[in-house]
């Protein structure tokens, strides 16, 4: 296994992070339990889950992925050895705190409190903001339309109320998830300036149908330390294969549900093709290939992985031992300059 530090901390991270989401929906208690064991025992240290799973978001399934891992942390007795992140949910959701804005003080302590009874632990390693308050694009939103909107939490209020958080000893280190580059810049400046913790990770997509964070976020993680836990890294499974030739295997995400429709769009199923075949002449499982061009960017500290059978958690894991030629990264580049981005 290979392992980066976390932003500026001295935590070493796995670079391949164990995401959970499914668990609680597609996949079993045991199923969860059978994952941790085999990631952990492959050099996997870094878990990431959420209050808002399972996935899709859904009342009777809210907490369910936290109540698994708290379940398997007191069967296992191995709590130290995981590094823990989560998530409090950001607006939107009604039965989540009454749907409003969620990083006040009040509901920051009881997003978190309630998640550590779940997780039946009493501290979080990495203690993340789902997504945004204010009206700003995320989930694949483009075509930015500016809102002047002051309802939303202040950053200096926010940083303050996780700064007390951390100091109570319930929250080791605090990130972001699906932010802006503006968002991102002005957490870390009022921290700066105000001598306040740092926003030291950002949980976004990135894969090769979705390369937008090089845009404008990449330098910022360099040079602020503060690096991308890579979502989505396989697109929903298309950069497995798995869906090519309009195929829909028993049991998959895009089969279960309808809805998950951000890489189904023309130019994406053409470049996946594309994808597809660099990985064929090359002798590379498509999966490990997709998974491995993430993992080596600079500014990416690791890769979150999903997995719904024992058998993908495997390939995925693996995808660590990979090499991939210069000769193999140009021909990826030139794909995506031949379609660019095409499923933000």
């Amino acid at each position: 296994m290979n392992f980066k530090k976390l932003g500026s901390t001295e935590l070493k991270v796995s670079t391949i992070c164990l995401g959970t989401m499914t668990w609680g929906e597609q996949n079993s208690e045991k199923d969860g339990f059978d994952q941790m064991d085999y990631a952990l025992d492959k050099g996997v240290n870094f878990f990431d889950t959420a209050e808002l799973y399972s996935i899709p978001p859904k009342k009777n399934t809210y907490g369910k992925t936290e109540e698994i891992i708290g379940n398997w942390f007191v069967k296992r007795k191995n709590r130290e050895k995981v590094i823990l992140a989560s998530k409090i949910s950001g607006p939107g959701l009604n039965w989540i705190r009454g749907g409003g804005n969620q990083y006040n003080k009040k509901n920051l302590n009881l997003a978190l409190n309630e998640s550590l009874k779940r997780l039946k632990t009493d501290y979080i390693d990495l203690y993340q903001l789902h997504w945004p308050e204010r009206k700003t694009n995320f989930f694949g939103r483009l075509g930015y339309q500016h809102k002047d909107d002051k309802e939303w939490n202040n950053f200096g209020d926010v940083l303050n109320s996780l700064n007390d958080i951390i100091k109570s000893g319930k929250v080791r280190y605090i990130g972001l998830s699906n932010e802006t580059a503006w968002g991102l810049s002005k957490f870390l400046e009022i921290s700066k300036r105000k001598n306040l913790p740092k926003m030291m990770s950002v949980q976004n997509p990135y894969n090769l149908l979705n390369r937008t964070y090089e845009v404008g976020l990449a330098e910022i993680s360099i040079r602020e330390e503060s690096g991308l836990l890579a979502y989505s890294p396989l697109a929903f499974g298309y950069l497995s294969g798995k869906y090519r030739k309009n195929k829909l295997p028993e049991g998959s995400r895009i089969k279960l549900f309808k809805d998950f429709t951000r890489y189904k769009n023309e130019n994406g199923q053409k470049a996946i093709e594309e994808y597809y075949k660099i990985a064929k002449k090359h002798g590379i499982n498509f999966a490990q290939m997709s998974l491995k061009f993430c993992e080596i960017q600079p500014f990416i500290t690791s890769v979150i992985i999903g997995a719904t059978t024992m058998e993908q958690l495997k390939t995925n894991i693996e995808s660590v031992n990979v090499k991939l030629s210069d000769y193999t990264i140009n021909e990826i580049n030139e794909i995506q300059k031949k379609y660019p981005n095409p499923c933000p």
